[in-house]
């Protein structure tokens, strides 16, 4: 048997074939939900949404357009932070804010990624002039500087 075959009910089992090969028959269900295919399980049970399968939230969006445009500077498709505003149309300082987080320190872009940031702290609060060393970007957005060296 080769390819793959959905069945929607049965019970699971694997076979092993003479040539060494393994069958696997997991019986699944594929529902959409909110746009997205989700996998159910025959106990009804659904699985978890993959992280890049979440919409990115506001702090999120910003760090990758900072490293995007950070990118676009340094690969010489433009020159200024004002050729980078004229043509994604947005304010200077907008652009220059957004270039800020490119140098937060990694647990801090870290903790943007993973959503566990405190919920107080704002993109404002982040990415309008931020300490140029890392430690003193911890103390100021309230990460543990207890193990800084």
């Amino acid at each position: 048997m080769s390819g793959l075959h959905i069945h929607k009910n049965g019970i699971p089992e694997v076979i092993e074939l003479s040539d060494g090969r393994l069958t696997v028959s997991v019986p699944i269900q594929f529902k959409r939900r909110a746009g997205r295919k989700q996998i159910t399980l025959p106990n009804g049970e659904t699985g978890e949404p993959r992280p890049w399968g979440v919409a990115p939230n506001a702090l999120q969006l910003a760090l990758a357009r900072g490293h995007r445009w950070l990118a676009m500077l340094e690969s010489g498709q433009v020159s200024s932070l004002r050729e980078i505003a004229a043509r994604e149309g947005v304010d200077n300082s907008y652009v220059s804010r957004m270039m800020n987080l490119t140098v937060l320190a990694p647990d801090i872009v870290e903790a943007i990624l993973d959503d566990t940031l405190p919920d107080h702290l704002t993109l404002f609060d982040i990415a309008v002039d931020p300490q140029a060393l890392w430690k003193e970007q911890r103390y100021r957005l309230g990460f543990n500087v207890l193990n800084e060296k």
